[in-house]
């Protein structure tokens, strides 16, 4: 079964190959999915060029999400290349060193902007452009992390930016739902990436969080990416505006505690 044969989806913000984003383009590939990529900075090209080679995805370019102008330049090239699209990947998130490994209360004016228009805004900015392309109504899908909605050491700032990225969703399924565009969120469990490297103790956080969910294990990029690929085809074709938790179950505990311990 092809679930995304004749399919065209962009996909933002592939790092290298531990990204979430890299485990939805492999799924999204194997069901017959065009591709196209886009990076966040320079340093990531000689990364996300050889695994775009390694799906034969031929479009392959750099966004600035925080200038109009490159989101701008980027789906006009998008345009040109592919024509119309179906479905837009949204894996970009971003927070300053320093405004996660100190106190929440401590962070920087400048800190919170950027987190925000990194993380929560650059998803209405790239729907606009996406939407546009969708001639035939499509599927938005972003990440989030259940620290949008629970206080998690260190998350800090990004916390914050995910529930603004949370009601975002909601808020753009409510807009773009009669143009027949769906939009939804995947909240994963800690994977580890190289955006989790930048948070404190994540290791810790890691261990932690495998001994307690209801599976006693995390999970990763391969379940994340058959999620997306659910969520993107006609199999959830009556689901938008909703946060599917791809997290081993951990986000179901109201004492997470493993119960040996109780004993």
């Amino acid at each position: 079964m092809n679930l995304l044969q004749g399919k065209k989806a962009l996909i933002f913000g592939l790092a290298n190959k531990n990204s979430i984003a890299w485990g939805i383009a492999q799924a999204f590939h194997q069901q017959g999915a065009t591709l196209g990529f886009s990076y966040g900075i320079p340093q990531l090209e000689r990364r996300v060029r050889p695994l775009a080679e390694s799906l034969e995805v031929d479009f392959v370019e750099k966004c600035d999400v925080t200038s109009d102008e490159e989101i701008d330049l980027v789906f006009d090239k998008a345009a040109g290349h592919l024509g119309s699209i179906d479905i837009l990947v949204h894996a970009v998130a971003f927070a300053k060193q320093d405004d996660l490994s100190g106190r929440f209360v401590n962070t920087s004016r400048d800190g919170f902007s950027m987190a925000l228009d990194i993380s929560a805004f650059s998803l209405v900015a790239l729907s606009k452009r996406a939407s546009g392309l969708m001639t035939d109504g499509g599927n938005i899908l972003t990440m989030t992390y259940y620290g949008a909605e629970k206080a998690i050491p260190h998350y800090n700032v990004m916390g914050v930016a995910k529930a603004a990225l949370e009601a975002s969703v909601r808020y753009l399924a409510m807009d773009l739902g009669p143009d027949g565009i769906r939009v939804n969120a995947i909240s994963a469990g800690p994977i580890k990436t190289l955006a989790a490297a930048g948070i404190a103790g994540f290791r810790k956080m890691l261990h932690y969080t495998s001994e307690r969910t209801p599976l006693r294990r995390n999970v990763d990029q391969v379940e994340v990416g058959k999620t997306a690929l659910w969520l993107c085809s006609d199999l959830a074709s009556g689901v938008t505006g909703e946060v599917v938790y791809v997290d081993a179950g951990y986000h179901i505990l109201g004492m997470p505690e493993p119960p040996e311990h109780w004993e």
